[in-house]
């Protein structure tokens, strides 16, 4: 066995199935006018409510240098609102906008879309999930 076969390393095909998995989505986003990082953003953002910038970098695991301008678009394009904390002016609190909070409704049947377009079902996408979460946690230790 060659240890360094590409069919041997775990990254490739964590890689190659995230690039198809995008790619699933682009179809099913473009009606919405986002992206897949537009719409990691706004998962967060219709979960939880207001976030800081800080805090969506954790929750996608995206740095400054990422995030920022994909904020600076998703406001341009009237989905957020970026404001300096008023506590801690160094801080930048997001939150949504009428219109990104209404794109909800509309962005409420593209898991089922995604389900539907992969044929997987929905049990070994669970299981294909929590091993990529248990993987994630153990590559950030």
């Amino acid at each position: 066995m060659n240890p360094l076969a590409l069919e041997q390393q775990v990254c490739f095909p964590l890689y190659a199935a995230s690039r198809a998995v995008t790619a699933a989505y682009r179809p099913l986003l473009a009606p919405l006018g986002l992206t897949y990082p537009q719409y990691l953003v706004l998962l967060v953002l219709w979960e939880h409510g207001t976030r800081s910038v800080r805090e969506l970098g954790e929750a996608l695991h995206l740095d400054s240098g990422t995030l920022s301008p994909l904020l600076k678009r998703m406001e341009a394009s009237g989905l957020i609102e970026r404001r300096r904390g008023t506590d801690d002016e160094r801080q930048v609190n997001v939150d949504l906008t009428a219109d990104g909070l209404a794109l909800r409704e509309r962005a409420v049947e593209v898991p089922q879309q995604l389900h539907a377009a992969t044929g997987i079902d929905a049990e070994t996408l669970a299981q294909l999930a929590r091993a990529c979460k248990a993987i994630l946690e153990e590559a950030e230790r």
